[in-house]
């Protein structure tokens, strides 16, 4: 049966979901015989908590229906991994790629027109989809299928919807309100659709019934085995609060020069250099400062120092330096593994050895 590319783009739509059970599949046979939709589910669920994204690096492996099936495994993954943070970064990966799509379906070409393929999902569908429809609509008179810079949006619904956003532009006293509706601009209402996919992912999360060592959780051990690796390297390795570039790791140095050359850093680099940052103490307005003169734009910034901190202010470090290693990143300079094996170990190394004979970066710069 022929699988409509739109499911496998945006697996969590309710179509999506019937599509899966029409495939007649069944997952624990699936998972069972290492079909390609396991190893796509487990890229997945490892490209969120390295990247904060779940699109393949590799799309053109993938058939339309491994991406479909591969949802799925990814939330039975992240169900077994039994960590509350693993579940709020997967949610806000698929959240996040939905709506970079998303945002790439709604734009017009050169030609004032947009795609015609069945794999676009269009704002009527998507409001539908998140029961948004009579809470949200166009500013003044637009028709059907037009694209207006400014939307309405129920002051109840903005009030669930803007609620986990950072910012004095999202309070309700800082917006413009009028007969009971927001005003916002499109790419602040594309911020609410992130929400509302982000919650919508994670309901149900983690399953209910997934016992370890048994059924399918012993099918599915060596892909958990990798992604709690990866976990495991974000234990805590101590209190820092103290910014000197001059003891920065070379691969955090590296990454900031190559930004400030104007090259764009790769998903896995950005989410490198914003979770260091962050876990040195730096909160998003410092750092956005601290890389004003890079190719890393404000709002990015935004978005992932968020995307690093969940709900109970947990933090969520960069990666092992063998894990970094794995994506080029690392090159082990100066045979540094053998005394620092993780990037803010190497810098709280280097900042008790320096002691009190630098001065704080945010003090140089008035932060």
């Amino acid at each position: 049966m022929a699988i409509n590319p739109l499911y496998a783009r945006y697996p969590f739509l309710s179509a999506a979901r019937k599509a899966v059970s029409a495939t007649a599949v069944d997952l624990g046979t699936l998972i069972a015989d290492g079909q390609p939709a396991v190893e796509r589910g487990r890229e997945r669920v490892e490209r969120a908590l390295l990247s904060g994204v779940v699109d393949s690096e590799t799309p053109d492996e993938w058939r339309v229906e491994d991406e479909l099936l591969s949802y799925p495994i990814a939330r039975i993954l992240v169900s077994l991994l039994d960590s509350p943070a693993a579940v709020d970064k997967y949610a806000a990966a698929e959240a996040k790629t939905a709506i970079e799509r998303f945002e790439v379906d709604t734009e017009r070409g050169d030609d004032g027109l947009r795609s015609t393929t069945t794999a676009r999902l269009d704002r009527d569908t998507l409001l539908a989809e998140l029961d948004l429809t009579e809470a949200v609509r166009p500013e003044g008179n637009a028709r059907a299928g037009d694209d207006p810079d400014w939307f309405r949006v129920g002051v109840g619904h903005y009030l669930q919807l803007a609620s986990g956003a950072r910012g004095d532009r999202w309070r309700l006293v800082n917006r413009e309100v009028v007969a009971g509706d927001v005003r916002v601009e499109r790419d602040e209402l594309f911020r609410l659709f992130r929400t509302a996919i982000r919650r919508r992912v994670a309901e149900g999360l983690p399953f209910d019934g997934l016992t370890e060592g048994e059924g399918i959780a012993a099918e599915l051990e060596a892909e958990l085995a990798d992604l709690r690796r990866l976990l495991s390297q974000r234990a805590a390795v101590g209190e820092i609060d103290f910014v000197a570039r001059e003891l920065f790791p070379p691969c955090i140095e590296n990454l900031l020069q190559k930004a400030e050359e104007s090259v764009d850093l790769d998903a896995p680099e950005s989410f490198t250099l914003m979770a260091f940052l962050t876990a040195i103490g730096m909160d998003s307005d410092e750092i956005i400062a601290f890389c004003a003169d890079s190719s890393l734009a404000p709002e990015g910034i935004r978005y992932q120092t968020e995307y690093l901190s969940d709900d109970r202010g947990t933090q969520y470090p960069p990666p092992s330096c063998e894990t970094l290693s794995a994506y080029g990143i690392c090159h082990n300079e100066d045979d540094h593994w053998q005394t620092a094996a993780h990037p803010l170990e190497y810098y709280r190394t280097q900042v008790d050895a320096v002691g009190d004979e630098l001065t704080d970066w945010r003090e140089r710069h008035g932060s």
